[in-house]
C-alpha cells in the first residue's frame, strides 16, 4: 500500500471514529469541508488532492473545531495505527 492509499484508509477511518460520536451525516459533512478531500456517499474517502498531509491537518482541525478535545483523545488510536504518516503533534 503506497502512502496515498494509507493517507485514504487514514482519513477514511478518522471520518468513521467520527460518525461514531457525531453521527454519519455530520462526519461526512465536516469532511467534505476540507477541499483537498473527495468523500464518497458513504464517508469513504475515494481521492485526495493536494498534500495528503495537510488534508488529514485540516480534516483534524475541522473535528476539533466542533468538538474539542473529545476528538484528538479520540483518533489516538487511529494515529497510533497509521504512525508513520501522521505527524508527532496529533
Amino acid at each position: 500500500m503506497d502512502d496515498k492509499e494509507k493517507y485514504k484508509s487514514l482519513v477514511s477511518e478518522i471520518i468513521g471514529k467520527q460518525a461514531i460520536i457525531l453521527g454519519p451525516e455530520m462526519a461526512t459533512l465536516k469532511a467534505r469541508n476540507v477541499p483537498e478531500l473527495v468523500i464518497s456517499a458513504d464517508g469513504k474517502v475515494t481521492d485526495i488532492k493536494g498534500d495528503p498531509q495537510q488534508a488529514v491537518e485540516k480534516l483534524v482541525d475541522e473535528y476539533i473545531a466542533l468538538s474539542g478535545m473529545i476528538v484528538k483523545n479520540t483518533l489516538k488510536s487511529v494515529f497510533a495505527k497509521y504512525s508513520a504518516v501522521t505527524p508527532n503533534d496529533k
